[in-house]
């Protein structure tokens, strides 16, 4: 096993692009194991609670793979700060709209809007990233397109609600850019770490503005989910913020790790593998 493992990382170091796309397979596979739990959990708790329970729950495991995989605590010093609190703020707000539509709306239609983010990707890296497109690379993003305008066909009209993860779509685009140029300087685990990190202050904010549920009873399921008061969970309810915060903790390094070492437009297409996993979560769950 040992040995596989040695090989393993050995053609990965040879190949970065293979890296990436080997990287966003997986964390988007873990991701969906978060978004699950958080559509299962939106008509029960806040959405700033979850984020706050996995974000504690989070930044452990991504201390230990810091510690494990990174180099050590050396690594963790941000040569971009900076660089690294836009980006924390960019997904701080594409988690905000990406959830609130999964109150609102359906697990695979929410995942299908978001899924413009791919196009965004390969389309900003030309201009903000100075890479070469290929026909190739758009014929794989143009088909994952198609097949999103596929799946939302079952759906009927559109909501209002479907603006949120078009919204998210945009932040999460330019915060793999930054994540592009970050990524030359720090590593994985530390890019990681400062998400988590902008996740914590923002969500322990919000809870303390607005968590008593003093802005609570509005029609609007999304609302809802963002002024709901915090309560202390059952074991069910436990159980899935726990598991978004494995989920977190170990998706979100893969994915930074992707959009380190592969380049955007490489990767991006990729994202796509995730899309066939949502659709049978939505279904079963």
């Amino acid at each position: 096993m040992s040995q596989y493992v040695s090989t393993l990382r050995a053609s990965f170091r040879a190949n970065p692009q293979l890296a990436g796309i080997a990287c966003i397979v997986a964390g988007m596979s873990v991701i969906l194991g978060n978004d699950v739990a958080i559509k299962w959990m939106s008509g029960d708790y806040p959405i700033h609670q979850i984020v706050l329970t996995r974000t504690l729950i989070a930044i452990p495991i991504t201390l230990f793979v810091l510690a494990r995989l990174e180099g050590g605590w050396r690594t963790l010093r941000s040569r971009r700060p900076l660089l690294n609190l836009a980006r924390g703020l960019l997904i701080t707000v594409a988690n905000l709209c990406y959830f609130l539509a999964l109150a609102a709306m359906p697990l695979a239609d929410t995942m299908a809007l978001f899924y413009v983010a791919p196009l965004l990707i390969t389309a900003l890296s030309v201009p903000l990233l100075g890479e070469r497109v290929g026909p190739r690379r758009w014929l794989a993003v143009l088909a994952g397109m198609l097949g999103v305008v596929v799946m939302l066909r079952p759906s009927g009209s559109l909501q209002l609600a479907a603006l949120l993860p078009l919204g998210a779509a945009l932040c999460y685009a330019l915060m793999q850019m930054l994540t592009r140029r970050v990524g030359a300087h720090d590593s994985a685990a530390a890019m990681a770490l400062s998400l988590q990190l902008v996740f914590l202050v923002v969500s322990a904010s919000i809870g303390l503005a607005i968590g008593d549920g003093r802005f609570a009873g509005s029609a609007d399921p999304s609302l809802d989910f963002l002024l709901r008061a915090w309560h202390w969970p059952d074991a069910s309810g436990a159980a899935a913020m726990v598991l978004c915060g494995v989920c977190v903790g170990f998706g979100g390094y893969l994915l930074t790790q992707a959009y380190r070492l592969g380049e955007a437009s490489v990767v991006a297409p990729f994202e796509y593998a995730a899309l066939p996993l949502g659709v049978l979560a939505g279904f079963l769950v």
